[in-house]
């Protein structure tokens, strides 16, 4: 924990973020309120496969210039920080009510497969780690290394898939609840848009060290 900062509030984030419905979420529900439990557990595998590609591409390009130019540090920064307060914008001013999608039935590694690339080649979620992870990584020191990254990621990976396994194997019953209460997805939907305000704010102002 040499380079990482404020590892708690991270934690605290990271789960208000995760249980915020979004396409991730949505996917897994549906998979299993209409293929069962076990091809739920398989979506949210493939889902979490995908979080950690995103935290590797993070770690490769943000642990090297954050540390070597104040320019670049700059730019993630205020790049970074306007995305977060636009997302978290986008949230409390959404209007959306929580929808389950129909499937169809495939087999056990397509499911794997889709999860997989539908959160790997979703360019929103890369930009959400460069905004989100860097503001948790000391910036003081001499020493460059992408291991920060890759631990906050992995921590971040886990709890996604622990929620979303519970989500999977309870999803009919869970999904059932949702739908019938917009009100509460809702409520969640703009505390984490407001917490994403707060953190880009927070990005965008933060000093390099």
């Amino acid at each position: 924990m040499e380079y990482i900062q404020n590892f708690a509030i991270f934690l605290g984030l990271s789960w208000i973020l995760i249980i915020t419905p979004g396409p991730d979420l949505i996917y897994v529900l549906t998979k299993g309120i209409s293929e069962g439990r076990k091809v739920g557990i398989i979506s949210v595998a493939g889902v979490t496969f995908g979080i950690f590609v995103h935290t590797i591409f993070a770690a490769i390009g943000l642990s090297v210039i954050l540390k070597t130019s104040a320019l670049a540090f700059s730019i993630v920064k205020i790049v970074g920080g306007g995305y977060l307060i636009y997302l978290g914008l986008k949230s409390i001013l959404s209007k959306s009510e929580f929808k389950l999608g129909k499937t169809e039935l495939v087999s056990n590694k397509k499911v794997f497969t889709q999860g997989l690339i539908s959160n790997t080649l979703n360019p929103k979620v890369a930009l959400f780690f460069m905004a989100f992870l860097p503001q948790f990584i000391k910036t003081s020191g001499n020493h460059e290394t992408a291991v920060p990254f890759i631990l906050l990621g992995m921590v971040f990976a886990f709890c996604t898939f622990l929620f979303l396994a519970i989500l999977g194997y309870f999803s009919g019953k869970l999904g059932q609840y949702l739908m019938k209460n917009n009100k509460i997805t809702n409520r969640i939907q703009k505390f984490s848009g407001a917490i994403l305000v707060l953190l880009g704010i927070k990005v965008a102002l933060m000093k390099q060290k």
